[in-house]
């Protein structure tokens, strides 16, 4: 078979395809925002008060009483609880304070409850999350009224902090 010059050889076409839609780098900066939003928005005050980021624990009442383990309160920090009643959520926290006394109070006070911000733990202190006071834990269930947190009645024994559920019931109000 004879080539002519003036006959051109066939050329492969090329087709354009469209780019993929996804992008690892965005995908990977987009994962990265979000996860330091959620970690901004974990350290703010309030996302406890709020139940979020390890809020409170949800406890239920056997015969009229809620039991907590002595040693899951007993290392110093304040542990958030919840009691559904009435449909609220009573919350309530329980701490250790520097004086060895098993403290627990009410998430709320007679003056900031109806801004449901609750408290945070500030070192030896509790500091309301809507006017920022401070209380020392030694005062909790020792001072009453104010911006103090609520006292909460408890009992104790080597193995238990007990709380009546009729106490609980009794804070629904500030909630």
């Amino acid at each position: 078979m004879q080539h002519h010059r003036h006959c051109p050889r066939p050329r492969a076409i090329a087709i354009a395809a469209p780019a993929p839609h996804t992008a690892p780098g965005h995908l990977v900066i987009l994962a990265a925002l979000v996860a330091l939003a959620l970690l901004l928005f974990s350290a703010l005050p309030h996302a406890q008060a709020f139940g979020l980021f390890g809020g409170p624990k949800e406890v239920k009442a056997q015969d009229g009483l809620v039991k907590l383990p002595v040693a899951d309160v007993s290392d110093g920090k304040a542990h958030f609880y919840t009691f559904k009643t009435g449909g609220k959520d009573v919350q309530f926290f329980a701490l250790k304070s520097k004086d060895g006394a098993l403290r627990t109070a009410l998430n709320a006070c007679d003056v900031c409850f109806r801004e449901k911000k609750g408290y945070t733990q500030d070192g030896e202190f509790m500091k309301c999350n809507n006017c920022g006071m401070r209380f020392h834990s030694n005062k909790i269930m020792e001072v009453k009224g104010g911006c103090n947190p609520s006292p909460l009645a408890r009992t104790l024994d080597s193995q238990t902090l007990t709380i009546r559920e009729a106490d609980l019931k009794a804070g629904v109000g500030y909630f």
